[in-house]
C-alpha cells in the first residue's frame, strides 16, 4: 500500500472486533513506525504507553465520560500518549517563537501511528476525550496524557465510510 492508498483507506474506526487480538508484529511495526517520526529537534517530546487486557479496558473506560467513545471497549490495544520535557533546543525555539512544537510533534507520531496500522490492516482512532489523571494514575506516568490511540481490528460491518473533506482550492492557494 503507497501513502495515498494508506491515506485514502485510513478512518477512525468506530467498530472493533473485540474477539481478535493484534499480533506482536503488527504492533512492533507500529512502534517502530512512531519511532521514525519526526520532531522538533529530533527531541520526541512524548512516550507511548501501550495498553492490554485490564490495562486497556480501565484506559479505554477513562476515555468514556459522558457517554463518549462507547466503541472504544472493544479494541484490545490502547496507546497512550503522553508528554515529555522538551530537548534544549526546542524547548529555547518554543519560547523563542512562541510556538507549542510538542503539540505538533504528538501530531505527527500520532499520524505516522495511525498509517502504519492501516498498512497494517488495523483500525485505529486518536482520542483526545479522555480522564488525564486517571490514565495517569491508571499507567503510572507523570506526563500529562495528551492522546489515546485505540488499535484492534475493525469489525466486518465497520465500511470504509466516504470521506467528507472541503475541496483543494479551499486548503491550498499559490503565491
Amino acid at each position: 500500500m503507497n501513502f495515498t492508498e494508506i491515506a485514502q483507506n485510513r478512518q477512525s474506526c468506530r467498530k472493533y472486533d473485540g474477539t481478535k487480538a493484534v499480533e506482536q508484529e503488527k504492533l512492533d511495526a507500529i512502534l517502530n513506525a512512531a519511532q521514525l517520526s519526526p520532531s522538533a529537534c529530533n527531541g520526541q517530546p512524548y512516550h507511548v504507553t501501550v495498553c492490554t487486557g485490564d490495562t486497556a479496558a480501565a484506559v479505554a473506560k477513562a476515555t468514556q465520560g459522558m457517554g463518549m467513545n462507547k466503541f472504544v471497549s472493544d479494541a484490545p490495544v490502547q496507546l497512550v500518549i503522553s508528554e515529555k520535557p522538551y530537548c534544549r533546543t526546542a524547548a529555547v525555539g518554543s519560547k523563542l517563537k512562541h510556538n507549542d512544537y510538542r503539540s505538533i510533534d504528538i501530531g505527527i507520531v500520532a499520524a505516522y501511528i495511525t498509517a502504519e496500522a492501516t498498512a497494517q490492516g488495523l483500525g485505529s482512532c486518536i482520542l483526545g476525550w479522555l480522564d488525564s489523571e486517571k490514565i495517569k494514575s491508571i499507567c503510572d506516568l507523570d506526563g500529562d496524557i495528551r492522546l489515546v490511540i485505540c488499535l484492534g481490528y475493525a469489525s466486518a460491518d465497520d465500511k470504509l465510510r466516504v470521506k467528507k473533506r472541503k475541496d483543494l482550492d479551499e486548503l491550498v492557494s499559490y503565491k
